[in-house]
């Protein structure tokens, strides 16, 4: 019988965790269920992360990526898969409005490893340190 020990599986569900969150911060699953956010809440693999006017929060994921998420902005996280073995993976973020800071982890460090979209624009990072801004113009 194969052992029951759920923790790694549990690992694997979640891309990261909310390090800070300051003011009014805000989860959104893909059902659309939202929720406040506080401090050391584990983001899930594509949700959508919304702060208001002057409220920020900082997002540490799995592979050491981390991401600070300005005032009002609206940042979803598309995609996330990370092999903590061989570090293999990729990241996919859309930052719709406000401003997002990236200092990149272990992905960062693989070609096509990240990459941000905007609504005019996508960037491929490897690895580095950097700052976006979008508005919300259409």
């Amino acid at each position: 019988m194969a052992p029951t020990n759920t923790k790694p599986q549990a690992a694997e569900e979640h891309a990261g965790v909310l390090k800070s969150v300051q003011g009014t911060v805000r989860l959104t699953s893909p059902s659309g269920a939202t929720r406040l956010a506080r401090s050391g809440d584990a983001v899930a693999l594509v949700d959508r992360i919304d702060t208001d006017a002057d409220s920020g929060a900082s997002l540490v994921l799995r592979d050491g990526t981390m991401m600070v998420i300005g005032p009002a902005s609206r940042l979803e996280l598309k995609e996330f898969q990370f092999d903590s073995t061989t570090h293999n993976g990729g990241l996919i973020v859309s930052l719709l409005r406000g401003s997002l800071r990236m200092v990149t982890g272990l992905l960062g460090k693989r070609p096509d490893g990240i990459r941000v979209d905007t609504q005019t624009a996508t960037i491929g990072i490897r690895g580095t340190d950097f700052i976006v801004t979008a508005d919300d113009k259409s």
